[in-house]
């Protein structure tokens, strides 16, 4: 569990550095990109081996109509994150569609994963994503939306979202997570 958490904490605090810490950041400068992927992805390592390594209390499984919403969440999760890099209309009238569908993909696996591993992960991603959003808000207060999207755009986003959620839930098999059923 420790590594679990260090990945999360670590995850948070390279994510979070530029909103809790922005003169440290800017003073930087470009060089600081490097440390803080580096700090990312490490978190992200962590989080997936301390999650795969962890054990805790259960509380709750999957059930049938548990297992439908989260498919249903995941799919518009994933939906969220092509528009918010495809800047379709969608992402004209939503702020935060990146950290939206974070907020989604950990809402759905809590549905499904009533462990105590799982409310550290999905729950602490929750969690840093609605900060992350709070922190955003508060110091750029304007917002201006990307420009209108070429229609191809649109569509482009949901045949993509299929695909990439074709090849997530491939990948949960392959590791010993069925999503379906």
């Amino acid at each position: 569990m420790i590594l679990l958490i260090l990945g999360l904490a670590l995850w948070a605090g390279a994510h979070l550095f530029k909103r809790l810490a922005p003169e440290r950041r800017a003073a930087m400068g470009v060089k600081g990109r490097g440390p803080v992927a580096l700090a990312i992805l490490a978190g992200l390592v962590l989080m997936v081996l301390g999650y795969r390594m962890a054990d805790g209390a259960f509380y709750w499984g999957r059930s049938p109509a548990m297992v439908g919403i989260n498919n249903l969440l995941m799919l518009l999760s994933i939906y969220l994150f092509a528009v918010s890099g495809a800047k379709t209309a969608l992402a004209r009238r939503m702020r935060h569609p990146m950290l939206g569908a974070v907020k989604l993909w950990a809402l759905a696996h809590l549905l499904v994963n009533g462990d105590v591993p799982s409310f550290v992960l999905f729950g602490g991603m929750l969690a840093w994503a609605v900060l992350e959003v709070i922190l955003i808000n508060r110091s750029e207060r304007d917002w201006t939306p990307p420009p209108v999207a070429p229609r191809r755009k649109e569509i482009t986003a949901i045949i993509a979202s299929v695909i990439v959620y074709a090849a997530i839930a491939a990948a949960h098999y392959a590791l010993g997570y069925p999503t379906f059923g």
